[in-house]
Formats: C-alpha cells, structure tokens, sequence
C-alpha cells in the first residue's frame, strides 16, 4: 500500500493482493467518494460536506475521520482560524481520475437521453474529454485486451 494508507489486508477480501480490493476497502462506499468529489470542488468545512451531500452529522464525522486516518484528506486550520478545515492530500488527489471515470460513466449510463445533468468543465469553461486507456503504442485498452498478473 502507499505511504498514506499503511495497514493491514482487511481478512475479508477473497484476494487480500488485489489493488481494486483494497482500494474499495478506503473509499468504495457512497459517502467516501461524495466527501471526495466535494473535496475536489472546493469543500472544506463540516457544514459544506453536509450541505452538498444530504449526509447525516454521524455518518459524515465517520468518513471524514476514515479519509483523514487514511491520508486521503488532512485537517488545517481555516484561514479565519476559528475552525479546522479539510483539504485533499496528495494521494486525495490522485482519486481524480476515478472520479472523472464515474462521472463520465454516469454520463452515458445513469441519465435518460436528453436528461438534464451536470457537466465537468475545464478551467477555459470547456467539458472535460472522454478519458480512454491506451497502451504504450496507443492502442485503446478494454476488459477485452488486458488481463490481471496474479501474485505468484
């Protein structure tokens, strides 16, 4: 695991050497990756993570501790300096992409045609491209043309 998320496999998975697995085990639930993609548009306080996502105080203090302990948000104090704030982390950040994925799945899956929904735009006002894996060469990638290597 990186250095932010220094623990143990959690004995439940079927395979404890699986990156999505253990990935799944820090943030796969709804709230987690809401408080991220909030993180990521400019939430910082208690009261903004609660007010964009409906969660309730309890379930919202869990994740934010959880992201926290797992280095994926840190906790500063507020340029107003009467309350403490978060703000991703590195490894936070790196979640970019994996959100970007979903919203852009949610895109073309989640919606009726002609649904009004929002849109992901760059910092010219441009939507954000479809993103689509590709190899050395270029050549786009699927669950068709890649496989996992297991652990020996």
């Amino acid at each position: 695991m990186s250095r932010t998320a220094m623990r143990a496999p959690d004995p439940g998975w079927t395979d404890p050497h699986c990156p999505v697995a253990r990935t799944l085990d820090l943030v796969g639930d709804r709230w987690s990756l809401l408080v991220i993609r909030d993180a990521m548009d400019g939430a910082r306080s208690f009261t903004e993570f609660q007010r964009r996502t409906g969660i309730a105080r309890n379930i919202l203090t869990d994740r934010l501790r959880k992201l926290t302990a797992h280095g994926l948000l840190a906790q500063r104090t507020a340029p107003s300096g009467r309350r403490q704030e978060y703000v991703l982390t590195d490894a936070g950040r790196d979640l970019f992409p994996v959100v970007l994925t979903l919203r852009q799945w949610g895109e073309r899956h989640a919606f009726a045609p002609g649904e009004p929904h929002s849109t992901l735009v760059d910092q010219h006002g441009v939507r954000v491209p479809q993103i689509a894996p590709a190899s050395v060469d270029g050549t786009l990638l699927d669950a068709d043309t890649t496989k996992v290597r297991k652990v020996g």
